[in-house]
């Protein structure tokens, strides 16, 4: 599921700029981009997420300032600033060139300065970045519980359309036995005559027929899933990979109508059947 959160605060003199960003995954991965000297702070992001996101492509990306500047400690290093100028006189002399060195022209070696990193408090700072990755975290979830709810809504329009669907085929499937019936009657008398055959046989051979074309196991298994899918939308727990499992099973059930179907009416609602199940299971890859 997509979603976007930013949050930004000052805390301790530290401008904190925390963005966390998703797209649909049928798992959860996370990835980070923070500053080189805090990248201790990656397991401890992933773990504040993992506690309210379970599905998605996730990144978060934290930025780091001192709005004064405090951060570091910048010297020169006088004798590696020394060799250098030394060097480039020595080749001024020997190419006979004019001496017009600056400072400015030191200052293309970063060699000859050392930065030495303020020691921070690793906990004093995780702790103000939680505060600002929790803010973000919120904004985050909230927008992707609106998509939720958008999504909540598709597919429960979806199954009540499937829901439909499911009540043609059970009006159309006691039709197979007497079509059958009609038609074994029609060529035997065209075969035979009216009074050529048994008519007892006939019944016997269109209950067989019946028994191996009926459809009641499926439609019934699919009215529950449908029911199970409806109360599983309702659930505040992430439900994401139940739902994949059941579509996976009202697919089935879907499958074995259409390889029992013999009537067109079935034939032509098991291809709007699996049209409309296909278009839920890529919406619930989505889903937490």
């Amino acid at each position: 599921m997509t979603g976007y959160g930013r949050a930004q605060q000052i805390l301790d003199g530290k401008e904190i700029l925390v963005e966390i960003r998703a797209v649909n995954h049928r798992y959860f991965e996370f990835s980070s981009r923070v500053p080189r000297a805090y990248m201790y702070l990656d397991e401890k992001l992933k773990s504040l997420l993992q506690g309210r996101v379970a599905r998605g492509k996730t990144e978060v990306c934290v930025t780091i300032n001192r709005i004064d500047g405090s951060d570091a400690k910048i010297q020169v290093n006088m004798g590696t600033a020394q060799g250098y100028l030394q060097a480039l006189r020595d080749a001024n002399e020997t190419l006979h060139l004019q001496d017009d060195l600056k400072l400015t022209d030191l200052i293309r070696f970063p060699e000859i300065f050392i930065v030495q990193k303020a020691v921070e408090n690793e906990e004093a700072v995780w702790e103000e970045i939680r505060q600002v990755a929790s803010a973000a975290l919120d904004r985050f979830v909230t927008m992707r519980e609106a998509e939720g709810a958008r999504l909540k809504a598709d597919i429960k329009s979806k199954l009540d359309a499937i829901s439909g669907m499911v009540a043609v085929v059970e009006e159309a499937s006691p039709r197979m036995t007497e079509q059958y019936r009609n038609r074994l009657y029609a060529k035997l008398e065209e075969l035979l005559g009216s009074n050529g055959f048994d008519q007892q046989r006939i019944l016997t051979e269109a209950a067989v027929f019946s028994e191996k074309v009926a459809v009641d196991e499926e439609t019934v298994r699919l009215r529950s899933h449908i029911q199970q899918f409806h109360a599983l939308l309702e659930d505040e727990e992430p439900v994401g990979r139940k739902l994949d499992f059941l579509i996976q099973e009202m697919n089935r059930e879907v499958n074995t109508i259409g390889s029992k179907a013999q009537e067109l009416t079935i034939t032509q609602t098991v291809v709007n059947l699996k049209s409309e199940i296909e278009k839920i299971r890529e919406q619930i890859q989505n889903i937490e």
